[in-house]
């Protein structure tokens, strides 16, 4: 599969992704665990949910070169504009469902659903494109690879992590608990499903052992793509 058309679906998953945050807050029964703390920020000073997201991802790519020093390629920095690029992309979103407030609890959780769902197949396509990491991953994936931790181990206590900074923060800011509510639990424990599922039925793995896209599986590849992806969070 071509650099090109990797890029190509790499940010239709950014879209994909964006849409899904905007539709999870939009649920409100709670934002996803990363973006909880751009969430209360966006609350509490007169900023957009998306430069919040961009201002957040930036304290993170800081983070990376503090803690990767001499390690941190150059070639991450392409965090910087691609994170602009997404945090667009979710107040673009957030405008367009602007007229979405669903009021009965059985259309809040479907909303909700359906925003896990696309930020699962966002991210799933991402991993498919496997070029560059929005900087929410890549600060996991820099303290995995600096303290020799598992990434599906970091990733959980990161996003705890947030989601309590995004509690402390609200309290402080605004005097009560706003964006944390019982859809951020929700939406962290389906989406890694989801995107599992969406990766072994999107993707198949090529004769260099990578991941490139594709919709049409079979049993035997998925095994083999199932292999891959294990194989990959792994090394990671």
């Amino acid at each position: 599969m071509s650099i090109y058309k990797r890029y190509l679906i790499f940010f239709i998953g950014m879209l994909v992704q964006s849409a899904g945050i905007a539709l999870v807050v939009k649920s409100l029964l709670g934002t996803s665990p990363i973006s909880s703390v751009p969430y209360v920020l966006s609350q509490a000073f007169p900023y957009t949910l998306g430069t919040m997201t961009f201002a957040v991802n930036m304290v993170f790519v800081v983070a990376q070169v503090a803690i990767l020093q001499r390690d941190f390629h150059p070639t991450q920095l392409l965090q910087i504009p691609v994170t602009f690029v997404f945090a667009a992309f979710i107040d673009m979103h957030m405008c367009l469902l602007s007229a979405v407030a669903p009021e009965q609890y059985v259309l809040k959780l479907l909303v909700l659903l359906t925003g896990a769902a696309f930020i699962a197949l966002g991210v799933s396509l991402q991993v498919i494109a496997n070029v560059v990491m929005l900087s929410g991953e890549a600060i996991v994936n820099a303290i995995a690879l600096h303290w020799h931790f598992g990434f599906g181990r970091v990733k959980t206590v990161f996003d705890t992590g947030l989601v309590i900074f995004a509690v402390v923060l609200s309290f402080a800011c605004l005097g009560e608990i706003i964006g944390v509510r019982e859809g951020t639990l929700l939406s962290a424990m389906l989406t890694g499903m989801m995107a599992r599922f969406f990766i072994q039925h999107l993707s198949r793995v090529d004769a260099g052992g990578s991941l490139v896209f594709s919709v049409h599986l079979s049993t035997k590849e998925t095994g083999t793509v199932k292999t891959t992806v294990a194989k990959k969070a792994n090394d990671r």
